[in-house]
């Protein structure tokens, strides 16, 4: 008779005081199975063995059935769009080094006036010295922005900053030495060759976001404020920072400063290879120059407004303030213009706007040109505490216009000359910056009280005025009104 395989149940009798048999014992061929069924009414008893190495019966964990709970979906956090915008590889890195590499520009022109009246004795040779290097910066970085286009950033940033950087050491030494005053021209002119980092960061965030769909749109509108931001910070933080060093350690220690970031920001911004822009054929960086494609003329002579009301506030604020004999408080009322700026900049990049931007361009100057009035009631009141807020109300709608005409600029210039035609935008501000100077300082002196502020008042109304006519004019033409560049 062959040998049977099937288990044979067999019952111990039950332990001492209870009524259930302590174990099931069955054999299965040659193997003896044995389960434990003292612990059988308890199945949330521990997986232990007994004192003689016998582990006994195992109850499942209730646990592990039990229904798990449906996690609540994560809001997207106030400051998505910014994480998602760095999430990219090799933008942080860029970013930081633009920003060290702007600071300076910031620094450049208050050192220079405080290092040479410290040590010449003369604001106006100060002045005249400053104003050389804008009119030389106006000339010449169009055509290094032309270079950069043809040959690539990294080819023409470093020995275009090691050249300013060369000059802006021998105005120290000059200065220094006492050399003749016409060496001091020829130093601040040949400085004018720094790269525009600003415009060159720019011009990456449009590649790395280049095509026509809402997300890339997107991600350059918030690439643009970003940016927009820093120029701010760097211009509210970079004459504070030159005042200190130059008041606080010696003359030249603010322009040495200056030249030292300026110089380790640019290499290690043309250090991040893999994000730079692919240098364009000749035959598509060549032809007629970008202020003369359809809608430019208008957006930089917009631009030349704007930055005429930069430079007739600057000039307001500290004649207004000198007036009331409280000169000093002229930086910290301006860094407030600034600092609301930077705040709008910021906050305008979290928006997700829709609309042609022709149309949001002429609202924002708009808007600039009605929140210009607030420093000029202010100051009718003659009060310092009053103006600290006008101020900070008016610079909100500094950054959204920046940002906003920087997008028309990227529009209306082909993706090959893009570095050119933000220069150029840039150019015009500092033409502004320098007649609204001018006008500012004949309206503070000519004009009663507060009448130095009428002119970013009416700085902003002709900007305004130009923007609503070109704007309005192309777009009633239809077609002809949109820019032939591809879309970058």
């Amino acid at each position: 008779m062959p040998h049977s395989t099937s288990p044979t149940p067999l019952h111990l009798p039950p332990s001492s005081g209870s009524r259930t048999p302590s174990a099931l014992l069955a054999v299965s061929g040659s193997t003896l199975v044995a389960v434990d069924l003292r612990h059988a009414d308890q199945p949330d008893r521990p997986y232990r063995p007994d004192q003689h190495g016998y582990q006994g019966h195992r109850s499942p964990d209730r646990r592990a059935f039990a229904p798990r709970r449906k996690r609540r979906p994560r809001r997207p956090a106030w400051c998505a769009p910014y994480v998602t915008l760095f999430a990219t590889p090799g933008t942080r890195a860029f970013s930081a080094g633009a920003l060290l590499a702007r600071l300076p520009m910031g620094m450049f022109g208050v050192s220079a006036v405080l290092m040479i009246s410290q040590t010449r004795g003369s604001y106006a040779l100060a002045g005249a010295v400053s104003a050389s290097g804008l009119a030389a910066t106006a000339l010449l970085a169009p055509l290094t922005a032309r270079l950069v286009d043809r040959h690539g950033q990294a080819r023409v940033a470093v020995p275009a900053v090691l050249l300013a950087v060369l000059a802006q050491l021998l105005l120290v030494l000059c200065v220094s030495t006492g050399a003749p005053t016409w060496t001091l021209f020829a130093c601040s002119a040949a400085a004018a060759t720094a790269p525009n980092t600003g415009g060159m960061a720019r011009a990456r965030w449009a590649h790395l976001h280049r095509g026509g769909d809402p997300a890339a749109a997107a991600a350059r509108h918030t690439a643009n404020s970003f940016e927009q931001a820093l120029d701010e910070l760097c211009f509210m933080a970079g004459p504070v920072l030159a005042a200190f060093l130059c008041v606080g350690l010696f003359p030249t220690a603010g322009t040495l400063a200056a030249s030292v970031l300026l110089l380790c920001g640019t290499l290690l911004f043309a250090a991040q290879r893999r994000t730079e822009p692919p240098v364009a054929p000749r035959e598509a960086s060549s032809g007629r120059s970008p202020a003369r494609l359809p809608g430019m003329p208008i957006l930089l002579l917009t631009f030349v407004c704007i930055g005429a009301v930069f430079g007739s506030m600057e000039v307001a604020t500290i004649a207004f303030a000198d007036g009331l004999g409280a000169k000093g408080a002229a930086g910290v009322l301006l860094a407030l213009q600034a600092a609301g700026s930077c705040a709008a900049g910021l906050g305008f990049g979290l928006l997700r706007l829709s609309g042609p931007p022709q149309r949001r361009f002429v609202r924002c100057v708009a808007a600039m040109a009605a929140l210009m009035l607030l420093p000029a009631w202010a100051a009718g009141g003659g009060s310092l505490l009053l103006l600290a807020p006008a101020l900070l109300l008016a610079g909100m709608a500094t950054a959204p216009t920046m940002v906003t005409g920087m997008t028309l600029i990227q529009r209306h210039t082909p993706p090959a000359r893009l570095n050119e035609g933000m220069t150029l935008a840039v150019t015009a501000l500092l033409a502004g910056i320098s007649a609204g100077a001018a006008v500012g300082g004949w309206a503070a002196e000519k004009l009663p009280g507060a009448g130095g502020y009428a002119a970013p008042v009416a700085a902003a109304l002709l900007g305004a005025a130009l923007a609503t006519a070109g704007f309005t004019r192309r777009n009633t033409r239809g077609g002809r009104g949109r820019s032939a560049a591809p879309s970058v």
